[in-house]
C-alpha cells in the first residue's frame, strides 16, 4: 500500500480548525492576565507595570510555530506586550481578522483569538490596532464610518472574554491621507466599544507630538483611556522624550483628567535617512520610563530604501521569525535593555 498523498488544502483547514478549537477552549477558562489603569500608570493583575513592548504587526499572517518561538524570545528579553494589526496587508500578506468593509475573516479572527490566549498565559498584553491604510501597510480600507464600526464591533465581540488586550481604533488617525479618522468618527467608535464592552480600554494613535488642544480632544471629546503619541523620528527625539512626557502630564493635570502616556510606536531602523543606533533605543526607552510614561515600544519594520523591503521584520512574518530578522544594532539594544524593566523570564 503506497504512502498517503499530502493535501495542502486539508493541512491548512486542519490548522485553522485547531486554532479555532484552542481559542474556544481558552475562552471558556478564566483569563490569567488583566490590564487596567491607575492614574497615569498601567497595572497588570493589580500591580503597577511599565509596558515594555515590541512591534509584531503581521502576526496574523505568521505560522503558529513562528509565533510561539518569537513569544518565547520576547519574554526572555523582558517584553510584556506586543502590537499587532487586525487588518494588516503589507507585502500582500493575508494577515487580517477583518476585511476592507469591516466584515469578519474567519481564519484571521480565529488566529487572533489563539494569539490572545497564547499571550494571556505568558502574562503578555496585546495591542490590537486598526488602520484605514495609506497604501504602504496595504490598500486603503475601512474608508467609511460604517465599515470602521463593523470592524470594531466584530473585534470587540470576538475578544471580550480576554482582559489582556486594548484597542487602537485608528493608527495615526490625524494624518491627512487615507488614514485620516475624524474626531467625530473616533467619538462614535469609542462610544460603541463602551456599549459592547464597558471595561475595554481604547486609544487612537497620533502621528507626531500632541498640541494642548489635540490632547484635550482625545481626553474630553473622544474620552480615550490613554494617549498614544508617535514621536518624531529624528536624531534629537530620544533626548526630548523625558521633556515631552511631563509636559503631557502637566497639561492633563490642568484639565482635571490624568491618563497614561503610552509611546506605542517610536522611531525604528530602515525608515528614513536617520538610522538610530542601539544607544538611541536605550536612551529613548529609559527616558520614557523615568519621565513618567506608562509604556514604550521597540519599534521595527521594513527597509524603505529597498524595493523588496527586506529585512521586513514585523511587517512580514510569514516565513521568518522576527528575531531572525533583527540587525546587530537592534540586538545590541535589546541585550542592554534586557530585564531593565523587570519583565524578563
Amino acid at each position: 500500500m503506497g504512502l498517503p498523498v499530502f493535501n495542502p488544502q486539508f493541512a491548512i483547514l486542519s490548522a485553522v480548525c485547531l486554532l479555532s478549537a484552542v481559542s474556544m477552549t481558552a475562552a471558556d477558562k478564566d483569563p490569567a492576565t488583566r490590564l487596567s489603569i491607575r492614574g497615569a500608570q498601567f497595572t497588570l493583575n493589580g500591580e503597577p507595570t511599565f509596558l515594555y513592548g515590541i512591534s509584531y504587526y503581521g502576526a496574523l499572517g505568521a505560522p503558529p510555530e513562528i509565533i510561539r518561538e518569537d513569544l518565547g524570545d520576547m519574554r526572555r528579553y523582558g517584553f510584556n506586550w506586543i502590537r499587532i494589526w487586525a487588518n494588516w496587508r503589507a507585502f500582500g500578506a493575508d494577515a487580517a481578522a477583518v476585511d476592507a468593509d469591516g466584515q469578519v475573516i474567519a481564519a484571521g479572527m480565529d488566529k487572533l483569538k489563539w494569539l490572545l490566549a497564547e499571550c494571556d498565559r505568558r502574562g503578555m498584553i496585546v495591542d490590537v490596532s486598526l488602520s484605514r491604510g495609506n497604501g504602504i501597510s496595504g490598500p486603503p480600507r475601512l474608508q467609511s464610518l460604517e465599515a470602521h464600526r463593523r470592524a470594531v464591533e466584530a473585534i470587540v465581540a470576538a475578544l471580550t472574554p480576554w482582559h489582556n488586550w486594548y484597542l487602537d481604533l485608528s493608527n495615526e488617525r490625524n494624518i491627512q491621507d487615507k488614514r485620516f479618522t475624524s474626531v467625530d468618527d473616533l467619538r462614535i467608535l469609542r462610544q460603541r466599544v463602551r456599549q459592547l464592552d464597558p471595561a475595554r480600554m481604547v486609544t487612537a494613535s497620533h502621528a507626531g507630538d500632541l498640541s494642548r488642544e489635540e490632547l484635550k480632544q482625545y481626553l474630553q471629546t473622544v474620552e480615550m483611556d490613554f494617549i498614544s503619541p508617535h514621536r518624531p523620528r529624528e536624531p534629537h527625539s530620544p533626548a526630548q522624550t523625558e521633556v515631552k512626557t511631563p509636559e503631557y502630564l502637566a497639561w492633563m493635570k490642568e484639565s482635571g483628567r490624568v491618563v497614561p502616556v503610552h509611546y506605542q510606536e517610536p522611531f525604528r531602523r530602515g525608515f528614513g535617512k536617520w538610522e538610530p543606533l542601539a544607544a538611541d533605543f536605550i536612551l529613548d526607552a529609559q527616558n520614557a520610563k523615568r519621565s513618567g510614561a506608562a509604556g514604550w515600544c521597540f519599534h521595527n519594520g521594513d527597509r524603505r530604501d529597498r524595493a523588496d523591503g527586506i529585512p521586513r521584520r514585523s511587517f512580514d512574518l510569514r516565513e521568518n521569525r522576527l528575531f531572525e530578522q533583527l540587525d546587530s544594532e537592534e540586538r545590541k539594544a535589546m541585550e542592554a535593555l534586557k530585564g531593565a524593566f523587570g519583565n524578563a523570564r
